[in-house]
């Protein structure tokens, strides 16, 4: 019979965590933090509108730069690893106001902003407070898959804000481990709503509820990006030679 396995307590007893790994200061806060996330994420999206239109009789700027650095930052910080859950736990829900910046480098450069990116930024940052808040026994599949992914995309970023050439299939790849994180979230999602007895794996109606419709919008919009950019276009080819 398998049986849940409190992953935490796991990691604690093979593994020692160093100094500024045992700053909790920040918990009681990130606990609170549940209410704050609605008006943050409510202000990206007023800034998504106003920066557009802002932007709309400007030219875009450079901004070369700093995109390097911020997405390589991102990049090192998502590669980061570390069995000491709570402390990268706090980085993480902090983390997904931080990379909401990633909007403003494409308003301020007049690149395209499509719907999944700014849907996709604010409801995690939402459904992450959430998630600490409530203690939401999946959560740190969630945040591993999620920081293996991003280690990944940024450093991609990185590279094309370099003009580095980069493997053409590597953005398809990125967009495939996105598609995949969002079936294994929604299967382990669906895994501890029936282990939701066992010890380390409780959770309740809400949670579950929750974690499908975000994982299941995610799955569509991915897997429609995905069609649109890697799919179609080879249609088209394809159609015009013949």
């Amino acid at each position: 019979m398998v049986t849940a396995m409190n992953v935490s307590d796991e990691a604690d007893r093979l593994f020692q965590p160093y100094n500024f790994e045992r700053f909790q200061d920040l918990k009681p806060y990130l606990e609170e933090y549940w209410a704050t996330s609605f008006p943050i994420a409510l202000i990206y999206l007023l800034f998504v509108f106003v920066g557009q239109n802002y932007m709309k009789a400007r030219k875009g700027f450079s901004l070369q730069g700093p995109l390097i650095l911020w997405s390589f930052c991102l990049t090192v910080f998502s590669f980061s690893n570390s069995p000491v859950i709570r402390f990268w736990s706090c980085l993480f829900v902090l983390s997904k106001v931080i990379e909401l910046g990633d909007t403003a480098f494409i308003i301020l450069r007049k690149r395209p902003l499509i719907f999944v990116h700014w849907y996709h930024h604010s409801t995690v940052l939402v459904y992450t407070s959430f998630g600490y808040k409530h203690k939401v026994a999946a959560g740190g599949w969630f945040m591993t898959m999620n920081y293996g992914v991003h280690a990944i995309m940024y450093f991609y970023y990185t590279l094309k804000a370099a003009k580095v050439k980069s493997p053409r299939w590597l953005p398809m790849f990125i967009t495939s481990l996105q598609i995949l994180q969002m079936i294994i979230g929604a299967t382990v999602s669906i895994l501890i709503y029936i282990w939701r007895q066992e010890h380390g794996c409780h959770t309740t109606t809400e949670h579950i509820c929750w974690s499908s419709i975000l994982y299941i919008t995610y799955f569509i919009l991915f897997a429609n990006f995905f069609h649109q950019n890697y799919i179609m276009p080879k249609i088209k080819v394809k159609t015009k030679i013949q």
